[in-house]
């Protein structure tokens, strides 16, 4: 990746870029920590689309860290439009990634005229029932002071079979103590808003063209999830992965190809 850079855009939004070209605006995951002073989360999720480089600029933006209680994620998807609208000069490729993908669908809806392309990975319009119960207990675990068993309940959701996930549950378990933030309101803010969102209602408002990228073994949301987001935008199209779960799509690079043809 040429030229890396970081820093934060208006209004306090921590991002790390690399690149030429127009630009492409990544809304990452929960990572536990919006303001994450370690760049961690930022230079993995960069690694993770750093074909995009070659023909883009690519930004990696962090949720506004300090949220407000009961924040929504239009409220989120509002911050980002508000540093997009006065660092760029053109509207731009947005790919939101899992619950970023939720705040993108937010953004689609209230801030069209930002909006050049629309890449939805891992994501749907509403979380799963069972995408739901895990990041409940996510947060029930964050708050009751327990942070390698919050993040180790998230395991079995992020793989596509059943011993994935036990291998995911010991390896967020191990990393669960650096992930969780030392102050966890904005992830719990974020979780929270999540919990009740759902953009069906709104996403035939989408008049960008759209992608919606997910894996047919995905159990934060599902593959008919994915199929009902991706009928309702006028110009949108699902490419769905058999086989993958959650973080398998993600790190798939047939998905990453097909994004980076979508957006060239």
């Amino acid at each position: 990746m040429r030229d890396i850079r970081e820093g934060l855009l208006f209004g306090g939004l921590p991002y790390r870029a690399a690149g030429t070209g127009p630009a492409v605006v990544v809304f990452p995951g929960i990572e536990g920590d919006n303001a994450d002073s370690s760049g961690r989360s930022r230079r993995r999720n960069l690694r993770v689309f750093r074909r995009l480089s070659r023909h883009f600029t690519v930004y990696v933006v962090n949720p506004k860290p300090g949220l407000a209680p009961g924040s929504t994620l239009s409220d989120l998807a509002g911050h980002y439009a508000e540093a997009i609208r006065r660092e760029f000069d053109e509207p731009v490729h947005l790919i939101g990634v899992s619950t970023g993908g939720s705040i993108a669908q937010a953004f689609a809806v209230d801030h069209p005229h930002l909006l050049n392309r629309l890449v939805l990975l891992c994501s749907a319009c509403r979380l799963s029932p069972y995408g739901r119960q895990v990041q409940r207990r996510l947060a029930d675990l964050i708050r009751a002071g327990r942070p390698r068993a919050a993040w180790a309940a998230t395991g079995p959701a992020l793989a596509a079979t059943t011993i994935g996930g036990a291998l995911f549950t010991m390896l967020m378990w191990l990393a669960g103590g650096r992930m969780n933030p030392a102050d966890p309101a904005d992830l719990l803010i974020t979780i929270a808003a999540e919990d009740i969102f759902d953009a069906a209602p709104d996403l035939p408002r989408v008049l960008a063209p759209t992608l919606v990228v997910g894996g047919a073994r995905d159990r934060f949301y599902s593959p008919e999830l994915f199929a009902v987001t991706a009928e309702l935008p006028p110009s949108a199209r699902l490419c769905l992965y058999p086989g993958k779960g959650h973080v398998g799509t993600v790190a798939h690079r047939r998905a990453i190809m097909e994004i980076d043809r979508f957006l060239t």
